[in-house]
């Protein structure tokens, strides 16, 4: 499906009550569920879902293979890497479902997720913050801090384009 102000691939779903901003892109086999609002100049790669209610902001490139939760909020220029996960719920268990009720969890604007990253609910993460791949988010982490390592800990500083800054944590 393509409009004149969004693309999105004839492989994906978008449900109803769903808003997506202009220049965004959407491809191959995601779904957009309802309620989810997606700002403007967005990138979906393969195989992404976006749960009820999501709020994403403009400029936000999500990887192949992530889901964005219910309770998730990407603020605006958002990097998700690869397959990099997200949780919504702190005691899943499938005998006594929770529905509707999602720890939310805030990724500030220009933050970026490495790829197989793990991101558990009820978390901030501030502005330009870096987590790298393969590490779990287990606090809330401070604006530019690089953070790696399972549980995640804070490694150093970044700034606003990503650089590794040469200051004491």
């Amino acid at each position: 499906m393509a409009s004149e102000n969004y693309f999105i691939h004839e492989s994906s779903y978008v449900d109803d009550n769903v808003t997506i901003g202009e220049g965004t892109k959407i491809w191959h086999f995601c779904h957009i569920q309802s309620g989810a609002t997606i700002g403007k100049n967005c990138s979906f790669g393969q195989n992404v879902n976006v749960g009820n209610n999501v709020k994403i902001g403009d400029g936000v490139k999500v990887q192949n293979n992530v889901s964005i939760y219910e309770g998730v909020e990407l603020e605006d220029y958002v990097f998700c890497g690869p397959s990099c996960v997200f949780t919504n719920v702190t005691v899943p268990r499938a005998k006594y479902p929770v529905h509707g009720v999602y720890k939310k969890t805030l990724v500030k604007e220009g933050a970026s997720l490495g790829a197989n990253c793990t991101i558990v609910c009820g978390v901030t993460i501030g502005k330009h913050a870096m987590i790298a791949a393969g590490a779990v988010v287990t606090k809330d982490v401070p604006d530019n801090a690089l953070m790696a390592g399972v549980p995640a800990r804070q490694i150093g500083w970044v700034d606003e384009y990503g650089v590794k800054l040469n200051i004491e944590k």
